[in-house]
């Protein structure tokens, strides 16, 4: 046996869906079967994505990985709009929780401002900066 360094789509899927399977097989008391990727995207009239959340709802619970708006976009309202349909979303999956983390030089703010509370912080990561990590129940 040998550890290769090399990423593949393929091999990632593969011990993905592995360690769902391990993961499933351990919880009980949850929707184990529902596992449904989130993909938002808001695109300009030349069919350019400019904004974006991407997430996944496992345990019923919204893990969003991405929540992006191009610079020339930002504090006009997108990022609300998705965020808040990724919550429709959720709701609508039954989901009872909302977890993300962001930097302090990204908006630990912003989701504060729609309910999300801090539940652990990495200080001086990356160095000078703080990571947080949110959750919101629904």
């Amino acid at each position: 046996m040998q550890i290769q360094n090399k990423w593949s789509k393929k091999d990632s899927d593969y011990i993905r869906k592995q360690l769902i399977s391990f993961n499933n097989s351990q919880v009980s008391g949850s929707k184990q079967s529902l596992v449904k990727d989130v993909c938002l995207t808001v695109k300009n009239e030349n069919e350019e994505i400019v904004a974006g959340l991407i997430g996944i709802i496992f345990w019923q619970c919204l893990h969003v990985d991405i929540l992006w708006v191009d610079d020339s976009l930002r504090h006009q309202g997108y990022g609300s709009k998705l965020l808040l349909e990724a919550e429709r979303i959720a709701k609508e999956t039954d989901c009872t929780l909302i977890k993300l983390d962001t930097f302090s030089f990204q908006a630990p703010e912003f989701y504060k401002k729609y309910g999300y509370e801090v539940y652990g912080v990495i200080e001086d990561f990356p160095k000078g900066h703080t990571h947080y990590y949110l959750q919101k129940k629904i």
